[in-house]
């Protein structure tokens, strides 16, 4: 029978990697105008695939505006095929309503293009989410084609030959977390099998001999699968000729230029029933280690807390509050959030986002974060102008009272400390000049002291204290700037049980009564449900009083060299680690009131300079990591940490803050948390799952580290149900550490400081080794036990979002002092996103399981009824309330 050989044109299109974004842009404009010149001048050039992102389509234009007509034939047509996604992101270190984000752009831009290739198209992501079944089910694709995660691929991508393919075929069913299955397909030769294909006879026998005999080796069916690109591959010009050649060497295979759709349609008509399966993340956890690029989440980790703040901004923040501020004015600032979303997105392309790219990449991303993260912070500003206007305050106002307004826009109930900077006085400055303004908001009476209260007249804990009187501006719609002097109180009050997706007004009011000081003891915090205690060796005992259990050894920073790249951690042979205990200088509690105590630790560690000049050698003879001799010099610097510890009034969970300034090379330093917890398995927070991950490696695995990555938090359970969850702003890195009698340790990775890119070639990245960078590291501890575990995780993913403050004016309005937005019932539920269509203004939310367990779950919004719907938020059918393990599910919202 012959064969069929699938040739399709492409190109692996890296935005920016070893060259700066406008180099590789330059390099895409001159691929893309031979494309469309191959299309205009040869006929039996059928196809194009465009790597799978429209945004390349944004990037030619750019510099082409003049052939968007003519991009526009050729995709009508069905020979440059685009789509289905808006960027290649890495899988693991983007959210998962940034998955869902790219998605929509993607089919968004695809429309209005008139096409896309219905494809999950992975070609080197680095690991792959287990979600990916359900998602791509979602988005109604049948296949999802990878390079990565089952088959090891080694130095310089070359394809490894060990015995450890989990599949006996490059095509294989994929079943997701919650058990939906897809077809998955390997480019078990990589996606470069087909490229550069020669003209000449000889030439081109000895390539299809090897070639063909590679794809036959993996193939499941009589269809092979050539792919003719490469990374930032030039279009081959003479394919047409290539494939008559190849037609005339074999007379039982037929060579055809093909796309994804004919490929997959011959796939899906012949691919055998007895398939192997893989299940969930595909990660290269059963090879030897050294190339699962898991490290990726630990270099310039400073880019990947920018993500997670700016994603959380917007997801958790600017959206929600846009939502409910739509109620009052019937707008939605649709196109500024897609605006600040494209930049996150294009900051979220696997190689930007894991940080594999020269300085210029990455100096170009702190641009982009900014630019998204201040769009978000001008739709929250205008937002809550807009609802702060239209909350009644009068009705329940008391004499003197100064109305603030504190929103919960997360999915969870959440009790913590609310911050806000109140004005209480203020002089403009057309009526004074600025100095006599300050003197005079000094001079002025005050009272004995503040209070806060509610609408209702109860009193709340808080703690009030006096600024200095500081200049600001408003910015009036329909006039001039107005400058100020105000004074100013700087108010921490504790909101309990405040209800997801809620508002409540609060106020300032004077009041006759003396603040009473709060006695404790020197170094030690202690409420109703933890006590922490500093211990003589620099670390900490935390009593968890609630689950009855003692930690011991907590916080301890560890560093290491590191001899390896951007992508992968090595340790130098022989070295141990330098650790925090007994380096311990000062430690004092620095604020005690009523809402809030912090303890400050200043921890010192010497730590060598940079590693030897072996090290340099060794990167420009490009020795691959794991054969480098390089040790760390003997000359050290101090590492001076500091840390506050945060333990609000009423939470079970701690809070950390370290900071620091870098000025060392060549290392890694990681925050560990030993725990009287063990077992055999741990859980992690990734894209729509919580995942179980074993804490034993695989026999074929060499590298002595095992590094994982996270979204949210990481948690050990032990066989009582008793466990502790870390969970981080932007730390993404982490390992469970196992030591000779079985006791475990959670290391988190804080940052990674290294000097070269890697992969295939030498290119020095300065930039990656962040010298005198000042950090500033974001983490929570707590505990729980059998009953209480699934509430703990939930508010571990809404842990990071603070509880958002505005300060209004006395004035009547439509709305309510208080109110909850959207109810949210489900303890094994997490909310990501509440939104508004982009072409209807229906409310869109969506919510999944985090669990492998069934459930139910109820959401309300008073005066609207739901319908289920898909990712894409196109389809509309009844609900039923009920969740598989692990399932996504979005609502669409429609106005009773």
């Amino acid at each position: 029978m012959t064969k069929t050989v699938h040739i399709i044109s492409h190109t692996h299109w890296d935005r920016e990697w070893y060259l700066p974004y406008e180099r590789h842009h330059m390099l895409l404009v001159e691929l893309i105008d031979s494309i469309l010149e191959l299309f205009e001048t040869d006929p039996e050039f059928k196809s194009f695939y465009l790597d799978g992102q429209t945004v390349l389509l944004d990037d030619y234009l750019e510099i082409r505006p003049e052939n968007e007509s003519l991009l526009k034939k050729y995709i009508e047509a069905g020979r440059l095929r685009i789509g289905p996604f808006y960027t290649l992101q890495d899988a693991f270190l983007s959210s998962s309503e940034s998955h869902v984000r790219n998605f929509l752009q993607g089919h968004s831009d695809a429309k209005r293009w008139g096409q896309t290739t219905e494809i999950g198209y992975y070609p080197d992501t680095f690991g792959n989410v287990g979600q990916t079944p359900q998602l791509m089910d979602q988005l109604g694709f049948d296949v999802v084609a990878y390079g990565r995660g089952v088959k090891p691929t080694g130095f310089a991508n070359d394809s490894n030959e060990e015995d450890n393919f989990v599949s006996s075929y490059s095509e294989m069913k994929w079943a997701g977390a919650d058990g939906t299955e897809v077809l998955g397909l390997l480019f078990a030769n990589w996606y470069s099998n087909g490229n550069e294909i020669p003209t000449d006879p000889k030439q081109a026998k000895d390539f299809w001999t090897q070639k063909l005999a590679d794809a036959e080796s993996y193939a499941s069916t009589d269809h092979l699968l050539m792919m003719n690109g490469c990374d930032h591959q030039p279009v081959q010009r003479d394919i047409s000729e290539a494939i008559r050649v190849a037609n005339a060497l074999y007379d039982d295979y037929e060579f055809i230029h093909s796309d994804f759709p004919t490929y997959i349609k011959a796939l899906l008509e012949n691919v055998p029933e007895d398939l192997d399966t893989v299940h969930g993340e595909l990660t290269s956890q059963e090879t030897e280690g050294w190339y699962t690029l898991t490290n990726t989440a630990s270099s310039r980790s400073y880019l990947k807390q920018q993500n997670e703040a700016t994603t959380r901004l917007l997801e958790m923040v600017a959206e929600p509050l846009a939502t409910l501020a739509y109620e009052v004015t019937g707008k939605y600032p649709h196109n500024m959030l897609e605006y600040a979303w494209k930049f996150v997105l294009q900051n979220q392309f696997h190689d930007s986002i894991c940080t594999s790219g020269v300085d210029e990449v990455h100096d170009g991303m702190e641009s982009r974060f900014e630019r998204a993260a201040n769009t978000a912070r001008h739709v929250i500003i205008e937002s809550l102008r807009e609802l702060s206007n239209a909350i009644d305050t009068e009705t329940d106002a008391p004499e003197q009272g100064t109305p603030f307004i504190v929103f919960n826009t997360t999915g969870g109930e959440k009790t913590s400390v609310a911050e806000i900077t109140l004005e209480v006085d203020r002089i403009p400055f057309e009526q004074e000049f600025p100095t006599q303004a300050y003197e005079r908001l000094e001079q002025l009476e005050r009272p004995a002291s503040y209070k806060v209260i509610d609408s209702k007249g109860h009193e709340l804990p808080a703690d009030i204290v006096e600024l200095d009187p500081r200049f600001n501006y408003d910015l009036p719609k329909d006039k001039f700037r107005q400058p100020y002097m105000a004074r100013n109180l700087q108010v921490k009050v504790l909101v309990e049980q405040a209800p997801a997706l809620s508002w409540r007004t609060l106020y300032l009011v004077p009041s006759d009564e003396t603040v009473e000081q709060v006695a404790g003891e020197p170094t030690v915090l202690e409420n109703e449900y933890l006590k922490v205690a500093v211990a003589d060796n620099g670390t900490l005992t935390v009593t968890d009083k609630v689950h009855d259990t003692v930690q011991e050894n907590v916080l301890i920073f560890e560093d290491l060299g590191d001899i390896g790249n951007e992508y992968v951690y090595k340790r130098p042979v022989g070295e141990k680690p330098i650790l925090s205990t007994d380096a311990l200088i000062k430690a004092e509690v620095i604020e005690r009131s009523t809402v809030r105590q912090v303890l400050s630790l200043h921890h010192r560690i010497d730590v060598p300079i940079s590693a030897d000049e072996q090290l340099d050698l060794e990167q420009r003879k490009i020795i691959e990591f794991r054969d480098r001799k390089a040790q760390r010099v003997s000359e050290t610097k101090p590492l001076d940490i500091y840390t506050t510890v945060t333990l609000d009034a009423r939470s079970q969970q701690l809070d950390f803050e370290t900071t620091l300034k870098n000025e060392m090379k060549d290392h890694r330093l990681r925050v560990l948390f030993p725990t009287a917890h063990t077992s055999e398995i741990h859980y992690a927070d990734t894209v729509f799952e919580t995942v179980e991950r074993p804490n034993k490696v695989s026999a074929a695995w060499t590298n002595p580290e095992n590094a994982q990555r996270m979204h949210r938090f990481v948690n050990i359970v032990d066989e009582s149900g008793d466990g502790v969850v870390v969970s981080t702003n932007g730390l993404n890195e982490y390992e469970v550490i196992v030591d000779d009698e079985g006791a475990q340790t959670l290391a988190v990775s804080l940052f990674r400081a290294v000097g070269e890119l890697g992969d295939w070639g030498y290119f020095p990245t300065p930039g990656a080794q962040t010298l005198d960078h000042h950090y500033t590291f974001n983490y929570r501890l707590s505990f729980h036990g059998k009953a209480d575990r699934q509430a703990t995780l939930q508010q571990a993913i809404y842990s990071a979002q603070e509880l958002i403050t505005t300060q209004t004016i006395i004035s009547g309005g439509q709305l309510p002092a208080m109110k909850q937005f959207l109810s949210v019932e489900g303890e094994a539920i997490a909310l990501t996103t509440l939104k508004r269509h982009k072409e209807t203004d229906d409310i869109i939310t969506r919510l999944y399981n985090f669990t492998p367990n069934e459930g139910q779950y109820d959401l309300q919004i008073a005066g609207f009824n739901r319908k289920k719907s898909n990712i894409l938020e196109e389809i509309e059918q009844a609900d039923d309330r009920k969740v598989r393990s692990f399932e996504i599910v979005t609502h669409k919202w429609h106005q009773i």
